[in-house]
């Protein structure tokens, strides 16, 4: 007996929330319903903020597809639906459940029209609905633009949404969003010099348009405030934009290292002036763009590994290019630098043409995998993740280069040939095969950077003429042959051209960095790091 009461209760209960969940559904649709009979914006406005102010989430849909201007009303019954459309027809569907409803043709039914003030009034209903969500990544997302869109309505809103966030970030951005809201309202004057302190301790260019259009309204205590404020954001706001500016300093340097460090090699061991070293770059970024081609055709899904793929077969590309170079010209014009600096002045115009014969004139599409697509915030800069990664490939070219230099036999031979070319000879190293392999590992080197150059510039014949002139440089300022030479002095002149840039503009700060390289070589001819060795002191 007392299980068939417990059972009797526990219906009565379902069939209790059932119906109310019914009833809720009626009126939800009857409000729906009004904006076939809506005859202006401003009525579907206030059917529209009729319907989110019933808080339910299935109204979201409704709200989002009027949003997006795909509200229709059928003229055989003047219901409200979703429209989407598909060729000659318009697919229809359900506005609270998403339940297809047919199909019908464009004579078939009615458009409800929108403005842009309309769009901007329900997207700050939808903003003020997903306050209640559930997943906080959602309520962060509304939140945030509520911020950049202040108004003043949405106060209650925010301070009910403010008392229920147990989130430290989520419930940071809707105070930051209560306080813009509060400096566009009537309230008191202590409420707005509260909202100042809040807005300002923001610090971002959001925050300075506010206080500034804030201020030009303002007066007294309240403007004297903005004042303060907008100078302590100015002031955060120049820190930034020089964090800014080192950051794409070294992303800049982290380029010309990889550029540079190669030529470095050769010109350090062999003291051949390279003037084919950027179509070594150019030739490993065609091989990235001939790898992806054949990634994207036969094997898609390996599409993030191409790059891993292109790595290895760039460096043999262009390491065997510079292998056959050395053997064919360069070991016949030692000693002979002019000579030297024309011939392979004259390989690098036969490299750029052959390219034009066979892949075009044109630049060539080549794609960032996914682990190197996007971005994120730091502070108030934003780093890039394929710069991020090119500095962290650049310094782990430099670490393994280092080793090689420094802790292989052959990179014993190639340091002693450095400092001393007849004494290595008289020991029984081979000098032609180590400026052979020199002048190919230096190559490769090129062409590994052709790799990383190709997720940001254009792949085209003429990608290495816009490096050979800065690897020059920052070989030269750095010190001939001298690794750490080459770091230093990359690093610097990215450093300092991005200084310059933003007030002498790209091709002058270029122009100014080259005099002050020519001023500073003045003083030391050798560059920062100077060889040392018994040859180079003659």
């Amino acid at each position: 007996m007392i299980f068939l009461r417990a059972l009797g209760l526990i219906l009565c209960f379902v069939f209790a929330a059932s119906s109310t969940a019914r009833a809720g559904e009626v009126e939800l649709r009857t409000i729906v319903a009004e904006f076939a009979t809506a005859k202006n914006f401003k009525e579907t406005e206030e059917v529209a903020r009729r319907l989110a102010d019933t808080g339910e989430p299935a109204v979201e849909r409704a709200l989002t597809a009027l949003t997006q201007g795909d509200l229709y009303v059928r003229k055989a019954d003047r219901r409200v639906l979703i429209g989407r459309e598909a060729g000659q027809m318009i697919d229809l569907s359900d506005p609270l459940t998403g339940e297809a409803d047919g199909t019908a043709g464009k004579a078939d039914v009615t458009k409800i029209k929108v403005n842009n003030g309309l769009r901007r009034a329900l997207r700050d209903m939808l903003g003020t609905m997903t306050l209640s969500s559930s997943d906080a990544a959602t309520r962060l997302a509304a939140a945030r633009p509520m911020f950049r869109n202040p108004d003043a309505s949405a106060i209650s809103a925010l301070d009910a949404a403010i008392a229920r966030e147990e989130a430290g970030e989520v419930k940071k951005a809707l105070q930051e969003a209560r306080a813009a809201a509060v400096l566009r309202s009537d309230m008191p004057e202590s409420d707005k010099l509260a909202a100042v302190g809040i807005v300002g301790a923001r610090g971002d260019r959001d925050a300075l348009s506010l206080l500034a259009a804030f201020e030009a309204g303002a007066s007294g205590a309240s403007k004297e405030a903005a004042a303060t404020a907008i100078a302590g954001v100015n002031s955060r706001l120049a820190l930034w934009s020089a964090a800014q500016n080192v950051w794409y300093g070294i992303s800049l340097g982290s380029v010309l290292l990889l550029a540079a460090i190669g030529l470095a090699i050769t010109f350090g061991v062999m003291g051949v002036i390279n003037m084919a070293h950027g179509e070594m770059v150019m030739l490993g970024a065609y091989t990235t763009f001939v790898v992806q081609n054949v990634v994207r055709t036969s094997f898609p899904g390996l599409f993030d590994w191409s790059l891993a793929i292109a790595l290895p077969l760039a460096f043999i590309v262009a390491g065997g290019a510079g292998l056959v170079i050395e053997r064919g010209i360069i070991r016949f014009l030692y000693g002979r630098p002019l000579e030297t600096l024309l011939a392979t002045w004259g390989v690098s115009l036969v490299l750029q043409q052959a390219v034009r014969t066979i892949f075009g004139p044109t630049n060539r599409e080549v794609g960032n995998p996914s682990w190197m697509s996007g971005g994120f915030e730091l502070g108030h800069m934003t780093v890039t993740w394929n710069r991020l990664w090119i500095v962290v490939f650049a310094l782990a070219v430099f670490t393994i280069l280092l080793y090689v230099m420094k802790q292989t036999r052959w990179g014993l031979q190639m340091r002693a040939v450095t400092a001393n070319r007849r004494m290595a000879a008289s020991m029984g190293i081979r000098t032609p095969w180590v400026d052979a392999l020199t002048f190919a590992l230096g190559s490769g080197i090129a062409g590994v950077a052709g790799v990383a150059l190709s997720q940001i510039d254009n792949v085209s014949p003429n990608l290495g003429q816009g490096y050979i002139i800065d690897s020059f440089m920052v070989v030269v300022f750095g010190g001939v042959g001298n690794l750490w030479g080459t770091l230093v002095g990359a690093l610097s002149l990215g450093v300092v051209n991005k200084f310059l840039e933003p007030h002498t503009g790209a091709v002058l700060g270029k122009i100014l960095v080259l005099v002050l390289i020519i001023l500073f070589i003045q003083k030391r001819p050798r560059g920062l790091f100077a060889p040392k060795g018994r040859a180079v002191e003659v």
